[in-house]
């Protein structure tokens, strides 16, 4: 779709556009600095939303959401505020401002609240950068429900053992903000992200199983076909069948691409300032340590062209910029906002609301690679419940996935527990694949780790 498609798109789409939001942005700032704030930083939102979800070949949820808001944070030398309201007229904006300041009289002081310094923000220039984040998707419902159709008899058609659906959905999101602050940073943009999803099931009786698979992009041309994505779904649920069980034991754990994900999740969470200023991290003190192996490389790349996880700013308004997060292993910079910067006495990385593309250097391995090397142990799909103690390391999750002997999928298993410290698993990557699948802000493909502990159920 061309740039003047797009812009006609949003017009339709959204009932302001990005200069009235800039506009009430601005009103916003005035009336706080008018009404006795020393600072203020405000977010102006909306967004549109269409799913629409097929089971069994009939239509059955169609759902519309329209949303918009204004959060407001003021400050009253170091005491802060916040309130929020859905209702842009100004009587609303006045009083949401004036909600604020009342919070802000009664809060204690606190030597790192605070805007960030003024050098760090975004200038005009990259606040309204494009980084083509936006690619609406006119689909009309019955347009919708025949991708879904498509998508759910194409896992039907791979094996008269596909034998009920937990449906397809295709879901359109498409959303526009604007972000500014006293010091007089004020950017932003609209942003889409679409996708489409398949679940199925497989089998008889007691001897069910389930799995799903979607494909997501902010440009709809990037979402896989229908008919890949419902085959792979219905492919990974026939694969299930016939569990066996295993015995307890110490083996190597390949971690499958979505959830290596969540592995690199969980060094971002331990290496985050909220962690490290609460001392509730096992990385504390690491930076310049060695927490990877030597071959381990991760960076951070926030200016990626239509990424799931582009900016030019951060929540704060600061300018995000490209960095190399662990080299050599190394970890050579932790996530910090301007407020958990201040409280460990550092300078912000740009990371207010998280990472921006964190993108793990994969290595020469494909997927079916990596189980060869693994020889004999777990590939492990699918995670269950959230035993992870971050103050230790502690590792403990449920988990299901498949048998591996002799560089070959044996068999499904299920019902088992695998554990370890998040410390020894990350030093024990024994290898990172190059089958990256991208679905959010991290970037990595399927990690094998040396040795956890696997027990049965």
């Amino acid at each position: 779709m061309s740039r003047k498609s797009a812009a006609t798109v949003r017009e339709a789409r959204f009932g302001h556009s990005l200069d009235a939001l800039r506009c009430l942005a601005q009103d916003v700032l005035d009336h706080a600095r008018r009404s006795g704030a020393s600072d203020c930083e405000v977010d102006v939102s909306e967004g549109f939303g269409q799913s629409v979800s097929v089971r069994r070949g009939e239509v059955e949820t169609i759902e519309y959401n329209r949303d918009k808001g204004i959060g407001v944070t003021v400050y009253l030398g170091r005491r802060k505020g916040c309130a929020s309201t859905s209702d842009f007229s100004p009587t609303a904006l006045r009083e949401t401002v004036g909600a604020a300041l009342s919070i802000a009289r009664q809060t204690a002081e606190d030597a790192c609240a605070g805007l960030p310094e003024a050098a760090l923000l975004a200038g005009r220039e990259q606040g309204f950068a494009s980084l083509d984040l936006y690619h609406p998707w006119p689909l009309s419902i019955d347009a919708a429900a025949d991708l879904a159709r498509r998508c759910e008899q194409a896992a039907f058609a791979v094996s008269p053992l596909v034998t009920n659906s937990e449906g397809a959905s295709v879901s359109v999101q498409e959303g526009q903000f604007i972000a500014a602050n006293s010091l007089g940073f004020m950017g932003g943009y609209p942003t889409s992200r679409h996708y489409l999803a398949c679940s199925v099931i497989a089998g008889k009786g007691d001897g069910m199983q389930r799995d799903d698979w979607y494909s997501t992009a902010r440009d709809p041309r990037g979402i896989a076909s229908p008919e890949a994505i419902g085959d792979y779904a219905a492919r990974r649920a026939l694969s299930r069948l016939a569990p066996r069980r295993i015995r307890t034991c110490r083996a190597p754990v390949l971690f499958e691409a979505p959830l290596a994900a969540s592995l690199v999740a969980s060094f971002v969470h331990a290496a985050s300032g909220g962690s490290l200023y609460r001392k509730t991290s096992f990385l504390m003190d690491c930076l310049g340590k060695r927490v990877f192996p030597a071959a381990m490389r991760i960076d951070e790349r926030p200016h990626l062209p239509g990424a799931l996880a582009s900016s030019m700013f951060d929540n704060d308004g600061v300018a995000t910029r490209d960095r190399t997060v662990v080299a050599a292993g190394e970890l050579q910079g932790y996530f910090l906002s301007a407020y958990t910067a201040r409280k460990l006495g550092l300078q912000t990385t740009g990371n207010a609301g998280g990472c921006h593309n964190l993108i793990v250097a994969p290595g020469a391995e494909d997927f079916p690679g990596l189980i060869r090397k693994m020889g004999r142990g777990l590939l492990v799909t699918e995670l269950l419940g959230h035993g992870i103690n971050y103050v230790t390391g502690d590792y403990s999750r449920g988990a299901a996935g498949y048998w591996v002997e002799g560089g070959e999928i044996r068999h499904a298993v299920e019902e088992i527990t695998i554990a370890g410290n998040l410390r020894d698993m990350f030093l024990d990557i024994a290898a990172v694949g190059n089958d990256v699948l991208v679905r959010g802000s991290r970037q990595v493909g399927s990690i094998l780790v040396g040795e956890m502990r696997i027990a049965a159920g």
